[in-house]
């Protein structure tokens, strides 16, 4: 079964920090670059951190650029986004995504995604 699955998710209150795991299964992971896209309730999605595949390289959208920090450990398979200063206006389910191509701009581009997990709910709130 070749699969990614998201966890980490929560609630957490404005100013907090959370970190969430992206582990992939059935596949060997070093060989994608990996987006974290978000999708807050009623809105689009919006890539909020990419890493390539050797994690050499890293970007954000600017709404967290200073805030979240995306890393992978490849012997783990594993992907995490550590989100620190939460705002409100981060409340969205969170997924990680994994794609042959890396993308420095961050941008969704979901046809050229392989493999998706099912996402993990992250609300801020006081």
């Amino acid at each position: 079964q070749l699969q990614l699955v998201e966890s980490g998710g929560g609630l957490v209150q404005p100013g907090g920090s959370l970190t969430l795991s992206c582990t992939a299964s059935g596949f060997t992971l070093e060989h994608y670059a990996i987006d974290w896209f978000r999708q807050p309730p009623g809105k689009g999605r919006e890539v909020a951190a990419c890493i390539s595949k050797g994690g050499g390289s890293t970007n954000y959208a600017n709404s967290v650029k200073g805030r979240f920090t995306i890393t992978r450990d490849n012997a783990k398979n594993t992907v995490y986004l550590q989100m620190n200063s939460l705002e409100s206006e981060d409340t969205a389910v969170y997924y990680c995504a994994a794609k042959q191509k890396f993308h420095p701009f961050c941008t969704f581009t979901g046809s050229e995604y392989n493999y998706w997990g099912q996402g993990t709910q992250v609300t801020v709130s006081s």
